[in-house]
């Protein structure tokens, strides 16, 4: 394989990354590989080296391999020192768009930020990663993507042990909120500075030349994790592990250890085993966003303003100006899913009170909106819909509402409607008992159909594909995911 590279973040200054090589593993064999995203990045892919290469065995000319250090906040509480510590950057390319990626091996060994773990990912773990990330791209969220899936040939010891594998995660970057909170956490406000500038030229070149990196690229990432955040509701996806080292300075979801998307719609839902107070629970998380934003803020103060209380009002400004910018963009969500062209003021109160319905009696989210597609041209069909509902009168009070609505909203023909409501709600979702399912077939009998299917099918998520309903059903009682673990 071919990689044409060049390392700009390998060329920052020695303390922002530990040079170091994957570990070599015993039998490498490629078990799933992305050609469609190795043609966008413009990678000649040579079948006889890629074992090699995306295993960590051999060593891609012009690579230079590196762990990025990074701290975070982990539900709330300050790590100085995370790190990558089961991740190796191999470097960056350029893709056929002109755009810069990251292509790093995820689970390729030990680093110096390891903490006494061993480095190692499970096949479990990748295939979750893989699967999901590939969807998210398909769904149109912004996101990490996966290149490949390659299997080791070796244990990995958990609470049972497993199959090993390593994943090529491809990222616009890796930079985290966490990265500046490392250094700024050190006192060095040259590394912030330095690493600002960086991120701004990398992610945001039309905000340069303002005079004030450090704030202009706080305004970016507003706006960029704003318009992440919304779109993430509009598919019912809960991260689960929202800490400041899982948030991007690039506005990409990252990191899909115990993710999952909502089945029955729970405002309060979560899914990760350790998420114990419901801290990253389904509507919690643009305020964990906005949080997040502020220890951003916290760590470029001394770069936004000289005068400390200048600075701390300049960023709060923007940290408090979040909630209008996601306000903003979710009622944009809210609009194409409810399949309403004009802007009403009372469009969110009108979502609000169809989630509100669909929470008390426990109705399918996926399911609900993509039916509401077919509704919206017949509306026969609200009968069927509202056998969803224990209280069907629920659902009919609230269609007379969305009704009178299009009606006064009638600019454009039903079917024309109807079509663009496709484009926001989905078929298919990767449902969290199939992701399951398609990780033991894998794990337990080296079965991959199951996971090439899903992949497959999650490829074109808003299509109907009539062979492949069954993945778009709920699940039944015995197959609900109520927990989901990080994959460490």
């Amino acid at each position: 394989m071919t990689f044409a590279f060049d390392n700009t973040y390998a060329r920052l200054p020695s303390r922002f990354y530990a040079p170091v090589s994957p570990t070599k593993v015993q039998a490498p064999r490629i078990v799933k590989f992305n050609r469609a995203l190795a043609a966008d990045l413009n990678l000649d892919a040579d079948e006889a080296s890629l074992a090699d290469i995306l295993s960590g065995n051999a060593i891609a000319p012009g690579a230079e391999p590196i762990a990025l250090a990074y701290a975070g906040h982990q539900f709330g509480g300050f790590v100085r020192q995370l790190g990558d510590g089961r991740a190796i950057l191999l470097g960056e390319v350029i893709a056929k768009d002109g755009r810069r990626f990251d292509i790093q091996l995820k689970g390729s060994g030990r680093t110096p930020f390891s903490r006494g773990g061993d480095g190692r990912a499970t096949l479990g773990s990748v295939i979750r990663e893989y699967s999901i990330s590939e969807a998210m791209a398909a769904l149109g969220i912004p996101t990490t993507r996966s290149l490949a899936v390659v299997l080791t040939g070796q244990p990995v010891v958990r609470e049972n042990v497993l199959p090993g594998a390593i994943l090529t995660r491809v990222a616009a970057s890796h930079m985290r909120v966490g990265t500046f909170e490392f250094f700024a956490a050190r006192d060095d406000r040259d590394a912030v500075s330095l690493l600002a500038t960086y991120a701004l030229q990398r992610h945001y070149p039309h905000a340069m030349g303002s005079g004030n990196d450090a704030r202009a690229l706080l305004e970016c990432v507003v706006r960029a994790q704003s318009k992440l955040v919304a779109s993430w509701l509009g598919i019912g996806f809960v991260h689960g592990v929202m800490n400041t080292d899982n948030m991007t300075i690039s506005g990409e979801t990252i990191d899909y250890g115990p993710c999952a998307f909502l089945d029955e719609y729970d405002p309060k839902k979560t899914f990760s085993s350790i998420d114990h107070g419901g801290r990253y629970a389904f509507a919690n998380q643009p305020r964990i966003v906005q949080w997040n934003i502020a220890r951003l803020a916290e760590t470029l103060l001394p770069l936004i303003a000289e005068d400390e209380n200048v600075a701390v009002l300049m960023a709060t400004e923007r940290i408090e100006q979040f909630t209008a910018i996601f306000d903003a963009d979710y009622a944009r969500v809210v609009r194409a899913k409810l399949g309403l062209a004009r802007e009403q003021d009372d469009d969110a109160s009108l979502m609000a009170d169809l989630l509100s319905c669909m929470a008390s009696n426990g109705v399918d989210y996926t399911v609900l909106f993509r039916m509401l597609c077919t509704a919206v041209e017949d509306p026969s069909e609200d009968t069927r819909i509202a056998s969803l509902f224990a209280d069907s009168s629920a659902f009919n009070a609230w269609s007379a509402a969305w009704r009178h609505r299009l009606e006064i909203d009638d600019v454009v023909e039903p079917a024309v409607r109807a079509a663009g409501m496709r484009r926001a709600n989905p078929a298919f979702i990767p449902r969290n008992h199939r992701v399951e399912q398609a990780i033991e077939a894998a794990v337990q009998r080296e079965d991959f159909e199951p996971f090439e299917t899903l992949v497959r099918v999650l490829s074109t998520p808003y299509d109907d594909q009539p062979e492949f309903a069954y993945l778009a059903d709920p699940p039944r009682p015995e197959e609900r995911v109520r927990q989901t673990f990080c994959g460490t």
